[in-house]
């Protein structure tokens, strides 16, 4: 396995934890902004949502690996505009993977990752050993806008999917104002924890952010069928912005898969639910871990739908 040469330099991340941020090269040439947090535990991947800095995320009990979406929070664009789909992303993802030496791990996907983490895991079973999949559909992420209760049985499908672009568009249209407005607004200094987050949030290109959540709305909903490794789906109850069911569905199908749904909403699930969240991703692991002990044990795949042995 080749590793992408990476130049590196320690910061310090919220509430005391180390961050090894680093530039790894993707395979178009764009430069990728990564960083990594070590709090003990095993390597466990972060496919985040779209804008979200390292620091929005709870202390999880694993070194956790992260990248910045090209053009957001200090990656580059690529030369192609083009190359913002999913194949992209997910070669992004390989990259990090290899920058850090990992072989294999679990992969969290959160609202825009869950696509990306679930598509690592179909297209490359031998490099995810499980998925927690938190607040976001598996492909297809306009048509699950508006989807939680009651405005499933309201609108039809399609009207929200058609709803959810027309808002993307438009989103691309006034983004450079917006920008502008928000880029001016202080960042409150009451909290450590929420500067770091709301910061770079304010500071958000939201036009670039519109072109890479219309070029991910081109991927369909995706056949989990095909995925093997132990999968725990969160959502929120009250989700407006990924329908609880667009997770819930797909995920329940798959055999020993967990499903939990917390009475929150999309952007408060991982601020409000912290614990929850660190707990879900320690039994996670611990599944994780006996399947991979099992397989060591056998020699070989335990049931006909298992992946080959890495």
């Amino acid at each position: 396995m080749s590793v992408t040469p990476a130049r590196y330099r320690q910061v310090r991340a919220v509430r005391g934890t180390l961050s090894s941020v680093r530039e790894v090269v993707a395979e178009d040439g764009a430069r990728l902004r990564t960083w990594r947090a070590d709090r003990g535990g095993p390597d466990v991947l972060l496919c985040a949502g779209l804008g979200i800095p390292e620091a929005a995320w709870p202390p999880f009990p694993a070194h956790l690996l992260g990248w910045h979406y090209r053009g957001t929070l200090g990656s580059t664009r690529p030369a192609d505009p083009a190359r913002v789909r999913l194949a992209d992303h997910v070669s992004d993802a390989l990259r990090v993977l290899d920058a850090a030496g990992v072989e294999r791990c679990p992969a969290l996907g959160w609202s825009f990752g869950v696509t990306v983490a679930v598509e690592l895991a179909l297209r490359h079973p031998d490099r995810v050993s499980g998925l927690l999949l938190v607040a976001g559909p598996p492909g297809d992420v306009l048509g699950a806008v508006l989807g939680a209760p009651p405005l499933d049985r309201v609108l039809p499908e399609r009207v929200r999917r058609e709803l959810a672009r027309g808002g993307v568009r438009a989103l691309h249209r006034v983004g450079p104002l917006l920008g502008a407005v928000l880029g001016r607004v202080p960042v409150p200094e009451v909290d450590l924890w929420a500067a770091r987050v709301l910061g770079p949030l304010l500071r958000t290109d939201w036009a670039w952010f519109a072109e890479l959540t219309l070029a991910l709305a081109e991927t369909p909903a995706q056949d989990l069928s095909g995925v093997t490794c132990p999968t725990t789906a969160v959502v929120g109850g009250h989700d407006g912005i990924a329908a609880p069911g667009s997770l819930l569905g797909p995920v329940a199908r798959l055999p020993q898969a967990r499903c939990r749904v917390l009475p929150t909403t999309h952007f408060l699930l991982p601020v409000a639910h912290r614990a929850e969240l660190v707990a879900e991703l320690a039994l996670l692991l611990r599944r994780v871990d006996a399947v991979e002990r099992a397989m060591a044990w056998a020699g070989r795949p335990l049931t006909p739908r298992s992946r080959p042995p890495a």
